[in-house]
């Protein structure tokens, strides 16, 4: 049973990794549209998808007086990672992009120490300056200021999600329901966008829409996805298959776009998912 429980938990990590990926993927189809009115209709849909899970689950929408400023916190870092996410997708190639934001884990690290009181060890202290060495390779400072700002950008991004998952697990330790999060976090991201889209919205053709509309729907599954996953494993068996996303998304970027990874990017995910595999292996054995 253990075995087919974690056999589940990583078959569901990599239908989440697939949907994150194929949302990357859908937001560079979307076109030439602000990055707000993309991160709009992105949530749009998480946030329908999230509505009917909670009537579904027949649970309460209830966050509790010692959670609100945690709950804003999560939204808040979420939101500005989101949009970051969405402006480095836009303009790096969709493997890099989503390379940056998969840093999260390791900014979690630093962040558990202020928000959570955990001290970290050398180890994960190590493997956390390693993996930024290898976010070096993606980021590739050069003169060009257009070709570096959009890295920072997309390294903003991965710290935005790193710093909202560490409130995430504040709250669910102290009992509040994914669903409710995930409604927060989505109308929150929602009232924010709306009035860039408002004063700039731009036309878009059918097509467009769709793809937005699948770009959420890709981050819906990906979103509940990972929660099913790690309701089969803890973490420490099955995160590391998270990192497929960047697979997925390398792999759709270049059958799709014509974007091939340069060698240095490649460095930079050979060392950022080999320090992934390290934390892993070694958490299979404590």
């Amino acid at each position: 049973m253990i075995k087919n429980n974690k056999l589940k938990g990583i078959i569901c990590i990599l239908f989440a990794a697939f949907g994150f990926s194929l949302m990357t993927f859908f937001v560079r189809l979307s076109g030439d549209l602000p990055t707000m009115q993309k991160a709009f209709f992105r949530n749009l849909v998480a946030l329908f998808v999230a509505l009917v899970a909670l009537f579904k689950s027949d649970a309460h929408f209830k966050v509790g007086k010692g959670n609100r400023i945690p709950l804003f916190m999560r939204c808040a870092f979420g939101t500005s990672g989101l949009i970051a996410n969405f402006y480095a997708i836009d303009r790096l190639g969709i493997a890099d992009a989503n390379m940056l934001n998969k840093l999260s884990p390791f900014f979690a690290i630093i962040l558990s120490i202020f928000i959570l009181k955990e001290i970290p060890s050398k180890f994960d202290i190590f493997t956390t300056v390693i993996a930024f060495i290898g976010a070096l390779f993606i980021i590739r400072p050069t003169g060009s200021l257009s070709a570096f700002f959009p890295a920072l950008v997309g390294l903003f991004g991965g710290f935005g999600a790193g710093t909202a998952y560490v409130f995430v697990r504040k709250m669910t330790r102290n009992g509040v329901m994914t669903p409710v999060i995930v409604i927060s976090f989505s109308s929150f991201s929602c009232l924010v966008t709306l009035p860039f889209l408002i004063t700039n919205y731009v036309p878009m053709a059918p097509i467009q829409l769709i793809y937005l509309l699948l770009a959420g729907a890709g981050a819906s599954i990906g979103q509940f996805a990972i929660t099913t996953a790690y309701k089969y494993a803890p973490a420490k068996e099955i995160s590391v298959f998270d990192y497929t996303q960047v697979i997925f998304a390398a792999l759709l970027g270049i059958i799709f776009l014509g974007e091939a990874p340069t060698i240095l990017s490649i460095i930079g995910y050979t060392i950022i998912i080999g320090v992934a595999i390290v934390r892993w292996r070694k958490n299979l054995n404590e």
